[in-house]
């Protein structure tokens, strides 16, 4: 029998200045999402959305990483993104915006947690292809950002869901995709 599984797209800061308590909090995003047997995808990149994915394999959880690349050699050697986290590895080998579409497709919901243009281009696709949003509040960047961009542009934000609190982001995020 199918059990149906949500895919949740951990998104954000991959590189630059990036805090403790922000790698903290990415991490803890994680564990809940493991905790609640979502699987956990990926840019499979470094930085936050790495963060997030040791927290889900530390609860137990499945990741999936989406590399921008076309095969593991890439991967490694030319983008020097990790690989012992995943449970699986796909390769899009589009490039980072390539690589974008396919990840936030893949996914049911995706969440924010800090991030610059890179995640503010997942954030935008993400919108466009009416998945659920969640924006981990309190990380600074585009998750902070957002929902000011959503309004400055006269555009709905019905479906963002916003919070400091990973467990009742993520609750909030199963209570949505499980109405649709």
């Amino acid at each position: 029998m199918f059990i149906r599984r949500y895919q949740i797209g951990v998104i954000g800061s991959a590189r630059g200045d990036i805090g403790s308590d922000i790698r903290a909090a990415a991490r803890e995003l994680g564990r809940v999402i493991a905790k609640n047997n979502l699987v956990l995808f990926s840019g499979a990149c470094p930085g936050l959305p790495l963060e997030a994915t040791l927290g889900a394999k530390e609860a137990g959880g499945t990741t999936v990483g989406v590399s921008p690349a076309i095969n593991l050699k890439e991967h490694v050697e030319d983008y020097q993104y990790p690989t012992d986290v995943f449970d699986s590895l796909i390769f899009t080998g589009s490039g980072y915006k390539g690589r974008n579409v396919t990840l936030v497709r893949s996914c049911d919901a995706v969440i924010s947690v800090q991030g610059m243009i890179g995640t503010l281009n997942e954030l935008t696709i993400a919108y466009d292809e009416q998945k659920i949003v969640g924006l981990l509040l309190g990380t600074g960047g585009a998750s902070d950002l957002f929902s000011q961009v959503l309004k400055k542009l006269g555009k709905s934000d019905e479906n963002v869901i916003a919070s400091d609190d990973p467990n009742f982001l993520v609750e909030r995020i199963i209570k949505a995709l499980d109405v649709l």
